[in-house]
């Protein structure tokens, strides 16, 4: 399960529990596909993504959670743009908590 020390988020794709984790690899992932090269034009990038670039990105965090089945999935599955949002928004909050 999700393990919030290492910034993981756990999420519920349907019916599957999954984490989510920004990890380096997930971000330099992001990067590429966002073809953005610092976090402030990830936000950019992010404040008016399409869906197939929030597919990217929420890909790239559940990869990073050692989910890559699902996200090669990810397509198919029950997952609205609001919420992808948000679970994205969730998973860099939580890597970048101080706490």
């Amino acid at each position: 399960m999700a393990n919030r020390a290492r910034g993981e988020l756990a999420v519920r794709i349907g019916e599957t529990e999954a984490c989510l984790c920004l990890t380096l690899g997930a971000l330099a992932e992001i990067q590429a596909a966002l073809e953005a090269c610092t976090l402030g034009e990830i936000a950019a990038r992010l404040s008016s993504a399409s869906p197939a670039d929030m597919l990217a990105v929420l890909g790239a965090l559940l990869r990073g959670g050692r989910q890559a089945d699902l996200a090669a999935r990810l397509a198919g599955l029950p997952v609205s743009p609001q919420q992808a949002a948000r679970w994205i928004t969730d998973a860099f909050e939580a890597a970048l908590d101080d706490d």
